[in-house]
């Protein structure tokens, strides 16, 4: 079996350090682990190559400068080429992760008469309209249904995409549409013996807006019981998140970006995790599947988390981790310290986390939920 593992959008590195990089690579990796020969066509690849996908073939088409119009044209051009290069290498399946202006899956099923499964994690036309400048979004919807339409599976990581897809869509598509939330390699992450001393809170990401880690900050310098956090990550927040902390007089040590293969280190020895989501004023906006908890749940980290999205589907409240209400310090404060305070308890959402995790949500099963019931 060789599959072919595409990817477009110039801003998902194949071998980055963010989540969305994390993705990609691990469920390369299940379909290594089902004695599939994949070959990666990407348009950008990133420098943070873990040694044991290093042999993996790569084929690059490198998007040129520009903006605009000229950017989209240059996706969809991008698109052909690496479809083009995915035919004439020859392939038994094809996996994309959707990207805006790619009819790469359909070029390539129709060429080849092989199945083609589309991985769906954002509403990215919408996306783009709201944080960047579409220019041609008829291209965008028609690229969209063009790729729904050629898909065996489309899979979507929560149900709010799905939804969205669903609307924008033929109805007789449908019943090819499915939920199957992100997963985490439960052998690269595993429980560790909590470090002596002061607990420490994690927190795993970019430092964007959205990630709400000026909370995080914002509770620890609010806290009444003995507890640091630590911050595993980078992005365009960081000076503004440094300089808080700082401001607050916050117990927060940066560790700057790692690579993904750093993850696991970073969570060792920890006490609790926090996934600080803010509030925002769409509810739509909350339609992610949050990578980073079902990693901390891995590592047998009782979660503090938002009430957001689907992270209430995730996390039982008081079994694996406690949930609070989002853009608020203090109720935050107040959890982690009742958590900090009470290993008994932290040790019982320890087992319960890694148990949910390992049992539910390992890369394994979430590629046989993705490919069931398709012939490969």
């Amino acid at each position: 079996m060789r599959v072919a593992y595409l990817c477009v959008d110039p801003g998902v590195p194949v071998f980055g350090s963010k989540g969305a990089s994390v993705h990609v690579q691990e469920i390369i990796r299940a379909w290594r682990n089902r004695g599939a020969d994949v070959g990666i066509y990407c348009t950008r690849t990133g420098d943070d190559i873990p040694a044991d996908l290093a042999d993996v073939p790569v084929v690059v088409h490198r998007l040129p400068s520009g903006s605009g119009a000229q950017r989209e044209q240059a996706q969809a051009d991008a698109a052909a080429t690496l479809a083009q290069r995915i035919i004439d290498d020859g392939a038994t399946a094809v996996y994309e992760r959707y990207s805006l202006f790619s009819d790469g899956l359909a070029r390539v099923t129709e060429a080849l008469d092989i199945p083609g499964f589309l991985e769906i994690n954002a509403p990215l036309i919408d996306e783009q309209r709201k944080h960047r400048a579409l220019h041609d979004e008829q291209a965008a919807y028609k690229t969209l249904r063009t790729q729904v339409a050629a898909a065996a599976r489309i899979v979507c990581v929560s149900e709010p995409v799905a939804q969205w897809v669903r609307e924008r869509v033929d109805a007789g598509q449908h019943p090819r549409i499915h939920t199957i939330p992100n997963g985490v390699n439960v052998e690269r992450i595993q429980p560790a013996i909590e470090a002596d001393g002061c607990p420490v809170v994690v927190f795993v990401g970019t430092l964007k807006p959205w990630h709400g880690v000026e909370t995080l900050i914002e509770a620890q310098a609010a806290s009444t019981q003995d507890w640091t956090v630590r911050v595993v990550g980078d992005g365009p927040q960081g000076a503004h998140l440094r300089k808080l902390a700082a401001k607050l007089g916050a117990r927060v040590h940066f560790t700057g970006a790692v690579p993904p293969e750093s993850i696991p280190a970073q969570l060792a020895g920890c006490a609790l995790a926090a996934a600080p989501y803010p509030a925002t004023d769409d509810a739509a906006d909350q339609y992610f599947s949050p990578l980073k908890i079902y990693e901390y749940c891995a590592a047998g980290l009782p979660v503090v988390a938002s009430r957001v999205g689907q992270v209430p589907q995730i996390i039982d409240d008081g079994v694996t981790g406690l949930l609070v209400e989002p853009s608020n310090p203090r109720e935050l404060a107040e959890a982690i310290d009742d958590l900090s305070s009470a290993p008994v308890a932290r040790a019982a959402m320890s087992a319960a986390a890694r148990d949910m995790a390992a049992g539910s949500h390992s890369w394994t099963g979430v590629l046989t939920r993705i490919t069931e019931g398709i012939t490969l």
